[in-house]
């Protein structure tokens, strides 16, 4: 799934020809941002599998993904939607690669009370035919660049994979073969990591969490405001103290990384 939109800006303005085509209704074009969302067809890949196919989320063919897995995911889209719902300043959401007949669109169906009358686009179609390639950032935990803002021309991309094992860049691979920019949430930036005693941190959230994140920086354009909403204690990062607490992040990388900068994707090195 995917997520988007700016202030003091027409909503949805980048993306508004698709908007149409998927049946958006009209009220739902004055009222929503642009966001896009990735239900896509769901892989549980495993180390031995081959990666996605360029060009085409899901393109490779892998181990088809369990019920629980799809279930999980089907859940992760209502709670999406509930906050979606709640918000102040609500997106555009829009399913793709969500076909009748896969796991996915079964339990979203099953699952999820009154889900065909939910306010939300859903195609079989890709977000790569649907938006220019320019405009698509797919949010992953391991790119380089830090989501600063989130911008109204942009469409942003949260891959719907739910698998039990956590494979290193398998979603910043997939972005750079589909020559995509990429961001990822400003949790270092902003969080601390927090003694436990699995000394775990991760970085890697729900989709439904990522939405909590965007959807609470888009209302207060407070990034420990929306870190706080949707980064769990259990992910093993906590904001520091008050008097600690700084609105503006310290980067710990060149001004290079920043995800407006300009770069484009296929000019980065190939992931290892």
């Amino acid at each position: 799934m995917a997520a988007g939109g700016g202030a003091g800006k027409e909503p949805g303005a980048a993306v508004e020809p698709a908007g149409k085509e998927l049946g958006m209704e009209p009220e739902m074009d004055a009222e929503m941002d642009a966001v896009a969302a990735e239900a896509l067809r769901l892989l549980r890949i495993e180390p031995s599998a081959p990666g996605p196919g360029a060009g085409r989320a899901g393109g490779a063919e892998g181990p088809r993904s369990s019920p629980q897995e799809s279930g999980r995911l089907a859940s992760q889209i209502r709670r999406l939607y509930g906050t979606n719902r709640r918000a102040a300043r609500p997106f555009w959401l829009c399913l793709t690669e969500f076909a009748a007949g896969t796991p996915i669109y079964e339990q979203c169906h099953r699952m999820n009370d009154g889900f065909e009358r939910y306010l939300m686009d859903r195609t079989p179609e890709s977000y790569l035919d649907l938006f220019p390639l320019d405009t698509i950032v797919y949010l992953t935990p391991d790119s380089e660049n830090v989501l600063e803002d989130i911008d109204a021309d942009k469409v942003y991309v949260l891959g719907g994979l739910v698998d039990e094992s956590i494979h290193k860049e398998l979603t910043l691979r997939r972005a750079r073969e589909q020559s995509l920019q990429t961001a990822r949430l400003p949790i270092r930036e902003y969080m601390v990591k927090a003694p436990n005693a699995r000394n775990y941190h991760s970085e890697t959230l729900a989709i439904n969490q990522v939405f909590d994140v965007l959807c609470t920086y888009y209302e207060t354009r407070s990034w420990p405001a929306a870190l706080r909403a949707g980064v769990s204690a259990g992910k093993g990062y906590v904001l520091p103290e008050p008097a600690e607490q700084r609105e503006t992040p310290q980067h710990t990388t060149a001004q290079g990384n920043s995800l407006f900068c300009g770069e484009e994707l296929h000019k980065q090195e190939a992931p290892v």
